[in-house]
């Protein structure tokens, strides 16, 4: 158990967008350093070098595993190195860990680290922090303590937003590196859905595709797979039903992502606007989050702003996600918390995700519960 005596010490893989986030989220904690990183990227490393001066970059992976002594590791590298690397952290040297999402990209990873997770013999955390924005967790409470939902019955979340940014070597444009865009952009989602509903998903049909961006890239003669667009209909254990609403070329939207729990006796919506630093100048000041209160009997409709505090907000893109969730697993790693979002919650999210994608390249629904994309058949 590690002591609150003395600050703790991070090692982090991958300094890259993602990567830097958390850096600025984890300076703002108590008793948190970035101490040792791995990073091939020479601008990237760069970009850390000014943030962190007194990290030290280790020549691969397997040295910064071998070469240090650190109380908790980031994983913050591209999606598709996340399952080999858990695997290098389990057998060199296995401390608390924060995954960024998704947990895997394909079937084989998540075969193999579900098989592995009973190896795992220290926490691991998987970063689908969305439940931690402020008015998504507004949102949680109302679900949980309902005023005017009563018994909820349907969930949809809608996010319209700006397209994929930018990667290093461009890796997030390609579906065998990323997972596909229903499971690098909507696991998040998903484990919204799972959680939100207290079930498991049993069957998902999905349409979508590549419409407006993308369209003429290439990458070393390759022209980029993933898609743009998609709508997902979920079926859950427990009767329950969720939708989602993906289209990555609207980012003129005065709220990004829209959320709308019915219940038996009204509805709720929570709506989140983007990220601040996209926010036009020109326009005045970004839209402020809220919960919208519309009971079915009276009608009438009322509203809650949720503001987040400005100096948290700043340090991400993720409406102060990151921050709430970098406050969690620090009391994991001090060892006086829990794991609140684990490797199954991961594993589950990557599998609909992935199930969605077949839906769309097959034209059916995809069963969760039998064949192929059965979690069951993956233990």
């Amino acid at each position: 158990m590690t002591t609150e005596k003395r600050p703790l010490q991070y090692g982090m893989i991958g300094c890259g967008m993602m990567g830097q986030e958390h850096v600025r989220n984890m300076k703002l904690l108590d008793s948190v350093e970035l101490t040792h990183a791995y990073e091939p990227d020479e601008g990237m490393r760069t970009q850390m070098k000014q943030r962190v001066p007194s990290i030290q970059f280790h020549e691969s992976i397997e040295a910064l595993l071998r070469e240090t002594e650190v109380d908790a590791w980031v994983i913050a590298s591209p999606n598709f190195r996340h399952a080999e690397q858990l695997e290098l952290i389990s057998n060199l040297q296995p401390k608390p860990t924060l995954v960024e999402k998704p947990l895997c990209t394909s079937p084989p990873q998540l075969q193999k680290l579900l098989q592995l997770k009973k190896n795992f013999h220290f926490p691991i955390w998987v970063a689908m922090e969305y439940r931690y924005m402020p008015p998504l967790a507004a949102l949680l409470e109302e679900i949980r303590n309902p005023s005017c939902l009563g018994q909820l019955k349907t969930l949809s979340i809608r996010e319209h937003r700006f397209p994929f940014l930018v990667k290093v070597g461009n890796w997030n444009r390609f579906n065998a590196n990323s997972g596909g865009t229903l499971v690098e952009k909507c696991c998040h989602f998903f484990y919204l859905m799972n959680l939100i509903t207290q079930s498991q998903a049993t069957k998902v049909f999905a349409s979508g595709g590549m419409e407006v961006n993308h369209l003429d890239e290439s990458y070393a003669g390759q022209k980029p797979d993933i898609i743009d667009q998609a709508f997902v209909i979920v079926e859950f254990a427990n009767g329950m039903r969720a939708t989602l609403d993906l289209c990555m070329f609207a980012e003129g939207s005065l709220f990004q992502e829209e959320i709308a729990a019915v219940g038996t006796t009204g509805k709720v919506e929570c709506k989140i606007p983007g990220p601040e630093r996209f926010w036009p100048e020109d326009l005045g000041e970004p839209p402020t989050p809220e919960l919208i209160f519309i009971p079915r009997f009276p009608k009438g409709v009322s509203r809650k702003e949720v503001t987040v505090d400005p100096l948290i907000l700043a340090a991400g893109d993720h409406h102060g996600s990151t921050f709430y969730q970098h406050q969690r697993f620090q009391q994991v790693v001090f060892g006086n918390g829990e794991i609140e979002v684990g490797l199954e919650d991961g594993a589950r999210a990557v599998l609909l995700g992935l199930a969605a994608q077949e839906s769309i390249k097959t034209g059916q629904a995809i069963s969760l519960v039998e064949g192929a994309y059965s979690f069951e058949q993956f233990l």
